[in-house]
């Protein structure tokens, strides 16, 4: 994933000021091209359905990003066939998505909201030593992958933490200019 993350970054770079929307797509389509791997593919599926989120969007706020993350998940879920509770990306994405969701109706701002989403994933992805996986090459290990943190939550976690960085550290730009 790491390669596919490093073309996201360069292929939103080469964008400069365009649409978020438009950077989204760009990211999926990047780490479609660079990891064309299960995992890849799950997390190219999240941006480009997450995208949709950011149309006619100058700047994210905490609504939209509810919208991306419930996008990001539902994309997942249809492109990988799985439900939560299968040990899988899923059993991380869907409590990123509620978390994001209960603060837009709250009226928390972006960053709080990423930053608790953030923590959500990390107290979810502990609870996927619980589970038994049911889909990919861990599932032919069922039983004894119990007590092993599933590896695609773990992405999920990496993938709020650098967004709630990035939201967090252009806030502290922006209020220091």
């Amino acid at each position: 994933m790491a390669k596919g993350f490093v073309a996201a970054d360069k292929a939103v770079s080469e964008l400069g000021d365009a649409p978020i929307e438009a950077q989204l797509k760009a990211a999926g389509a990047a780490i479609a091209r660079a990891a064309p791997s299960t995992m890849g593919t799950l997390m190219a599926t999240g941006f480009l359905r997450g995208s949709a989120s950011a149309k006619d969007c100058d700047d994210l706020r905490t609504e939209q990003m509810a919208l991306f993350w419930r996008a990001f998940r539902d994309g997942v879920a249809q492109r990988g066939r799985a439900q939560v509770g299968d040990k899988t990306v899923l059993d991380v994405l869907d409590p990123i998505a509620m978390s994001v969701e209960a603060d837009a109706k709250a009226g928390t701002g972006l960053s709080m909201a990423l930053d608790n989403a953030h923590a959500v994933a990390v107290d979810a992805l502990e609870r996927t030593r619980d589970l038994v996986a049911q889909h990919g090459k861990a599932a032919a290990f069922q039983e004894k992958t119990r007590g092993i943190q599933d590896a695609g939550g773990t992405v999920a976690v990496i993938l709020i933490e650098t967004m709630a960085n990035f939201v967090r550290h252009t806030a502290a730009r922006h209020a220091g200019s």
